[in-house]
């Protein structure tokens, strides 16, 4: 201690800042030069890869282990059934508040359209054509796997939840048989944290790369045409953040800023990177050590990953009505509707595709006339607006395992305030 001053501690979240600052200066810098995603891109790459790495064996571990502690397939069905319940309202109101601010702030209007460049949207209309092939039955039929090492390799998460709340209920069954199954997936779940810490300490270097890449691609200018549009996605995440999501936390007696500071690095990790999988793991081991228990935070955090991603319904919303206001497009009240009950399927319906927000997007926009050639214009700037809606994704599924705890009864409250302490004094 100098002067009676704390020490300054160089957290991960500020290294991650810093990372993030050195990726825009660098990419600024070298706007334009193929060498910056030529270098840079591999180590961006390897981040994401080695975030992927550890994802499917945490959760099939973790929710191996809660299922199984529980063993009881009623209780797990209502958990389920509260879940998707909830789910459902959230993203719904989440819709709704996107078609709202689109309506009052009237981003499109006025846009100049000979000013814009037009980004590929190609890849995104391939998987399009690959993702609606499949009726929203056969979406439901898939959520059970044929062959789960398939499903495990492709990263199927909702394939993956089935097996391993069956699997669990089959070990609670076999009673003293099955507690070498379970130590062996307790000695796999601690292993995984432990990689996923040291994983961690690479974070820094994805961002600067990742950051750096996507400023030297479209640089600080593509933002300028479409700058309302930025602005009023911005604005309109906070207010959801603050107004519907802080709602939610004061109704269940717990707090947004409480979980803002809890997930900090988090939040600057899945901002950077705009992946919402980077910050998976640590996200259910904070929830966890919050208070919420293993097999709730297990089931309704990687659940959410595909059924309750608040930033991205929002944004979808409100980017169709963007689009249709550009081309000059006034879409009446029972269109608007039309386009949010599309919304509510196609959302669900093909979640956890890559460009998830573009592909339901082009998936939603011609049921209603919007041409959908529009999403080519703001393709450009999509990675700004991606990093929004991740961040709200990630704290709507961090909210969501805190609710469901608190419905089931089982939250442990003495646990959460005496995590929020330890942070307040580690500060």
């Amino acid at each position: 201690m100098i002067w009676g001053m704390k020490k300054f501690k160089f957290s991960l979240a500020y290294q991650i800042l810093v990372g993030l600052a050195l990726g825009v200066i660098v990419g600024a810098i070298f706007y334009g030069n193929p060498a910056v995603g030529t270098y840079l891109q591999p180590v961006g790459d390897i981040f994401i890869r080695l975030i992927k790495m550890i994802v499917v064996p945490i959760v099939i571990s973790t929710l191996i282990l809660g299922v199984a502690g529980t063993g009881d397939m009623k209780k797990l069905g209502k958990l389920g059934g509260k879940t998707i319940l909830y789910f459902e309202i959230v993203t719904t109101i989440a819709i709704i508040v996107g078609l709202l601010a689109a309506n009052i702030m009237k981003p499109g209007v006025g846009v100049d359209m000979s000013k814009l460049a037009k980004g590929d949207i190609q890849k995104y209309v391939d998987t399009t054509s690959e993702a609606t092939s499949h009726s929203f039955a056969e979406t439901f039929v898939n959520i059970v796997p044929k062959n789960i090492i398939e499903s495990l390799a492709n990263g199927e998460m909702l394939a993956i939840i089935f097996f391993a709340v069956m699997f669990g209920l089959g070990i609670a069954a076999i009673g003293e048989k099955g507690k070498p199954v379970l130590a062996f997936f307790q000695g796999t779940a601690d292993a995984m944290f432990w990689v996923t810490n040291q994983v961690m300490k690479f974070a820094p270097f994805g961002v600067f790369a990742l950051i750096g890449v996507t400023v030297s691609k479209f640089g600080v200018e593509s933002l300028i045409p479409l700058g309302k549009l930025v602005i009023c996605v911005y604005g309109t995440m906070l207010l959801f953040v603050f107004a519907i999501l802080g709602g939610i936390a004061k109704l269940c007696g717990t707090s947004i800023f409480h979980l803002i500071k809890i997930l900090k690095d988090e939040i600057i990790l899945a901002y950077s990177t705009a992946s919402s999988e980077t910050v998976l793991p640590k996200v259910m081991e904070k929830m966890e050590k919050y208070g919420c228990p293993k097999d709730v935070v297990s089931f309704v955090v990687p659940t959410g990953y595909s059924f309750n991603l608040d930033g991205s319904t929002l944004y979808q919303a409100l980017a169709a009505i963007f689009i249709a206001q550009m081309y000059g497009i006034d879409l009446s009240i029972t269109q608007q509707i039309s386009l949010m009950l599309v919304l509510m399927v196609t959302s669900k319906g093909i979640a956890g595709v890559p460009g998830v927000s573009f592909v339901v997007l082009l998936a939603t926009l011609g049921t209603v006339g919007i041409p959908l050639e529009g999403l080519a214009f703001i393709a450009g700037i999509d990675r700004i607006l991606d990093m929004a809606r991740t961040v709200v994704n990630v704290l709507g599924n961090s909210l969501a395992a805190i609710v469901m705890s608190k419905w089931e009864g089982r939250f442990d409250s003495k646990k959460g305030k005496q995590y929020i302490t330890s942070l307040q004094k580690a500060a």
